[in-house]
């Protein structure tokens, strides 16, 4: 102490012993986050990079790359081929993607409605509708072959038989088949949004309801004013995932139909499936995945942008 003002001794030895410390600290996060930040980066942004990469090369397995710039692009977009089976691809996808998703949210958002009351024994029906679920899509996708099978041993075939209605020929009929795809993505998703609507759902508060009731606020008043203002995040969250699964659905259209009849059932991915597993075909395989990965990230911003803004967190 120096005049009543102490004097720190040595103060590069604290700062010093601080550095020290917090390197040490640092390393020691690093490798605890290594085996995550290696699996991250190899299976997710080495591949992107990756595949962008390749989208830039003539790469026809098993001969190696050929850089050809925007050969690939020019080929979806301008080709003679390539153009009109690209296009009835996105046709398909939009289709896909509108006639199931905005019907998967309105029945999970009702069934859900229902599944909410309290009920004996509503648990059960509940595990009921989540079950399709978690079922492999392959499985559910041979059983609903055999629903839609053509002859009279389909069960669907079987119903219109006993009613007297004329047979169809479902997956094989151009004009039925989405719409049979539609019905079975549908049915297999709707267990996932009825939890997410449930849990939604179960966050309102119960006292609102008890003031709209004393207030003379009808069931659909109650639901216009309450309940759907309040799990507008859930319906934004569903919205966003609904619509990015329905853009990369594949299994169905793989197992049921194999893009057919008359392409008709040939979405994006499965065209994507087709030039790389099929066509061997690396280097247009990736152009379209990129465009898909474009469209996806569009769609998404525009869905923030335009229903982000009804959206109501408090």
């Amino acid at each position: 102490m120096t005049n009543g003002v102490i004097v720190e001794q040595n103060p590069g030895v604290h700062r010093s012993s601080w550095w020290r410390r917090w390197g040490e600290e640092t390393v020691v996060a690093y490798l605890f986050l290594a085996p995550s930040m290696i699996i991250l980066l190899a299976f997710a942004f080495f591949p992107v990079v990756f595949s962008i990469a390749a989208s830039f090369t003539r790469w026809n397995l098993p001969y190696r790359p050929v850089w050809t710039g925007l050969t690939n692009y020019l080929y979806l977009f301008t080709n003679e081929v390539g153009w009109p089976a690209f296009r009835q691809a996105i046709t398909n996808t939009v289709y896909f993607t509108l006639g199931s998703v905005p019907l998967n949210m309105a029945i999970s958002l009702l069934l859900a409605l229902l599944l909410n009351q309290k009920l004996k024994g509503v648990g059960l029906f509940r595990t009921a509708y989540f079950l399709p679920t978690i079922t492999s899509t392959v499985a559910m996708s041979v059983v609903w072959m055999w629903l839609y099978h053509p002859s009279n041993y389909g069960l669907f075939n079987s119903v219109l038989l006993k009613i007297g209605l004329p047979t169809e020929r479902w997956l094989r009929d151009p004009l039925l088949a989405m719409p049979s795809l539609i019905l079975m993505g549908i049915w297999h998703g709707m267990g996932y949004n009825i939890i997410i609507f449930l849990a939604g759902l179960q966050n309102v508060p119960v006292q609102l309801y008890e003031a709209a009731r004393i207030d003379g606020a009808g069931t659909w008043a109650q639901f216009r004013k309450i309940t759907w203002p309040l799990i507008s995040p859930t319906t934004f969250y569903v919205l966003v995932i609904g619509v990015i699964n329905a853009m990369q659905a594949f299994a169905q259209m793989h197992v049921m139909t194999q893009g057919g009849p008359l392409g008709r059932t040939t979405t994006i991915v499965y065209m994507l499936y087709h030039e790389a597993f099929e066509s061997f075909a690396m280097g247009r395989a990736s152009a379209l995945a990129c465009f898909l990965f474009v469209i996806l990230l569009v769609l998404t911003l525009i869905q923030f942008r335009l229903a982000g803004s009804q959206v109501h967190y408090e």
